[in-house]
C-alpha cells in the first residue's frame, strides 16, 4: 500500500499538482490568501472486504485545481494554468502514477484492514500538501483521518498516531514506520511540494490576483418568533471566495452569528448571507461587518439603527402617498 502511496504523491508533486487537505481544516478566509497552500485530497469508503470507492482533487487554496475521474482513470484541469509549467511526458507520468495509485490502494487496505482495526463500513481520507507562510518559510504536512476523525501524521522522518485516535493509530503507524523506502520518498516530497505551489502561482498569477470588492446590504428576515427579529446582512460580488463577515456589537463578535452558503453569482463572482436572531430591544449597537482582500484593510461596516432609519425614511412617504389614495378613494369612490 504505502509504496504505491508513496509513488503516487512523488508522481503528484514532481509532474504537476497541488496536494489539498482531505475532509480536514478549513482555512482561515483572509488567512488563506495571506498563506497560499496546495492540497491533495483523497476519501476512499469501503463498503466490506470487496467494494470500494476512491474520489480525489487538488486545491490551491480554496480554488479547486484538478479532480481525479475513478470512472476514466484521468485528471481533470480544471482552470486552464492547472497544467502550471510541467511538460506533456510529466503530466503523462503523473496520470500513470495515479492510475496505479487509486487501482492498488484499496487492495492494501483490504489485506491491512483486520490488522488495523477498520471495521466496515469505513472511510479513509488523506491529506497532502504545503504552505508558504507570509515570512516566506516553508510549512509541509501529511494527515490521515479515519471516518473523519485524525488518525496519524507524518512528522520528521516517521508516521505518528493522534493521540486521541486510540490503539487503532499505533497499529496503523507500526505498519507504515516499517518502510523504510517510504520515508526517504516522503522527504523528498517535503521538499519538492514548495517548488511546486510557487510554480502553480506563478502560472495562474493573473487570476489569483484578480480582485472585486464585494457590495452589502441589510435586510430584516423572516419573524423567528414573538419579540425577536431576525437581522440579515447580505454580501454579493466579490471576489475571490475568501470573505469574513459577522455581526458585531462595537468590537465584540456576536456568537449567535449564522454563516450560509458561499454560493456562486453568474458573473464569477460570490454571494454570501449572515443572519443573527436577536430580541427587538436588543438590536442597539449592532452591525455587520464584513473583511475582504478587495478592501485593502478598509471593512465594510453596516450599523442596524442607521438601516432602520433609512427604512422609515423610505417608507414614511410612500404610506403617506397609500394613505392619500385611501382617502381620495373613500371621498370620491366615483372617481377611476
Amino acid at each position: 500500500m504505502l509504496r504505491l502511496l508513496a509513488l503516487f504523491l512523488t508522481g503528484f508533486l514532481c509532474c504537476e499538482a497541488n496536494p489539498a487537505g482531505p475532509q480536514m481544516l478549513e482555512t482561515d478566509p483572509v488567512a488563506s490568501e495571506e498563506s497560499p497552500s496546495f492540497r491533495l485530497i483523497q476519501v476512499s469508503s469501503f463498503s466490506n472486504h470487496t467494494w470500494a470507492s476512491s474520489q480525489g482533487s487538488a486545491w490551491l487554496g480554496e480554488l479547486q485545481t484538478h479532480a481525479w475521474d475513478s470512472a476514466l482513470g484521468t485528471v481533470h484541469f480544471l482552470l486552464p494554468w492547472s497544467h502550471g509549467n510541467f511538460s506533456k511526458q510529466e503530466l503523462k507520468n503523473f496520470q500513470a502514477l495515479l492510475q496505479l495509485y487509486f487501482h492498488g490502494f484499496p487492495h492494501t487496505v483490504w489485506a491491512f484492514a483486520t490488522q488495523m482495526q477498520f471495521e466496515y463500513p469505513f472511510e479513509l481520507q488523506i491529506s497532502l500538501g504545503c504552505r508558504m507562510h507570509t515570512d516566506e518559510t516553508w510549512e509541509s504536512f501529511l494527515n490521515g483521518a479515519y471516518d473523519g476523525s485524525d488518525l496519524l501524521s507524518f512528522q520528521g522522518d516517521s508516521w505518528r498516531p493522534t493521540p486521541e485516535a486510540g490503539t487503532r493509530a499505533q497499529k496503523v503507524c507500526g505498519v507504515l514506520n516499517r518502510y523504510r523506502d517510504i520515508k526517504e520518498i516522503l522527504l523528498y516530497i517535503v521538499k519538492t511540494c514548495p517548488q511546486f505551489l510557487a510554480g502553480l502561482l506563478e502560472a495562474g498569477k493573473s487570476e489569483l490576483e484578480r480582485r472585486v470588492k464585494p457590495e452589502a446590504w441589510l435586510s430584516p428576515g423572516p419573524s423567528p418568533g414573538p419579540g425577536r427579529l431576525l437581522l440579515v446582512c447580505h454580501v454579493s460580488g466579490f471576489y475571490p471566495k475568501t470573505l469574513w463577515a459577522m455581526w458585531v456589537r462595537g468590537e465584540q463578535e456576536q456568537p449567535g452569528t449564522q454563516r450560509g452558503d458561499t454560493v456562486p453569482n453568474a458573473d464569477g463572482t460570490w454571494y454570501l448571507r449572515v443572519t443573527l436572531d436577536v430580541g427587538v430591544k436588543e438590536t442597539a449597537g449592532l452591525a455587520c461587518r464584513v473583511k475582504h482582500s478587495s478592501l485593502g484593510g478598509q471593512d465594510i461596516i453596516l450599523h442596524w439603527d442607521k438601516h432602520i432609519r433609512l427604512l422609515l425614511l423610505i417608507s414614511l412617504p410612500v404610506a403617506a402617498a397609500l394613505t392619500m389614495l385611501v382617502v381620495i378613494h373613500t371621498w370620491f369612490p366615483s372617481i377611476n
